[in-house]
């Protein structure tokens, strides 16, 4: 199968049976998402999920979390992964956002990865779901993904290189959802170890598949 018609096949199914996939964080302002998709880092979605009411109700805006201090933001996420970390780099951003964005979460991935603990994944993700802008994030989830299918050759090494496979073969229109169908696939049926290929509806197009029933054979 063609590399072109296996991601018409993928984009076929998934405009089909999930047309509006969205995150799992919750969140109610592009502030929360920023703070929450920080937190997600190494972390599951379920996680962030239960700090975050507490830690939006005392920080709830960019101002708020500004003026405290790590050591104060630490008590309410010290159970998500490297709690020390992300409260250094929650308060950064907190006051990176008052001094330089006037408390609003800027659009362009180059500002947003000069916030504090905001990587490339992190700014595409903000700008895809808040923005709405043709931007794919490539977690340890979609780099999964991708090679398995094979929306990504294996000299795709970086989640960079998948990034450029999947943006030059996904319209631009659909990206921000494809963002979602990825992670979401990789989080319950393409998993890391002993994948659900008895429930994966994507078999019929999956290259990890089709190799695994030939070692069958």
């Amino acid at each position: 199968m063609f590399k072109k018609e296996r991601y018409r096949l993928l984009i076929d199914y998934f405009t089909t049976h999930f047309p509006e996939p969205e995150t799992e964080l919750n969140y109610h302002s592009p502030y929360e998402l920023l703070i929450s998709v920080i937190l997600s880092a190494q972390c599951t979605d379920k996680r962030v999920n239960l700090v975050t009411p507490a830690l939006f109700d005392r920080f709830p805006d960019p101002a708020a979390l500004a003026a405290s201090d790590a050591e104060e933001v630490f008590a309410y996420i010290r159970s998500v992964s490297y709690p020390n970390n992300k409260s250094r780099h929650l308060v950064g951003t907190g006051r990176m956002l008052v001094a330089e964005f006037n408390s609003e979460v800027p659009s362009q991935v180059d500002e947003l990865q000069k916030l504090p603990g905001v990587g490339r994944k992190t700014a595409n993700v903000i700008a895809s779901v808040v923005f709405n802008q043709s931007t794919m994030a490539v977690d340890t989830h979609v780099f999964r993904v991708s090679h398995r299918i094979g929306l990504a050759p294996l000299t795709a090494t970086t989640p960079l290189a998948v990034e450029k496979n999947l943006i030059a073969n996904i319209p631009q229109a659909l990206v921000p959802k494809a963002h979602h169908w990825l992670i979401l696939h990789g989080r319950y049926i393409c998993v890391a170890r002993s994948p659900k290929c008895h429930e994966c509806a994507l078999t019929h197009l999956c290259k990890y598949y089709e190799k695994a029933q030939r070692a069958k054979k």
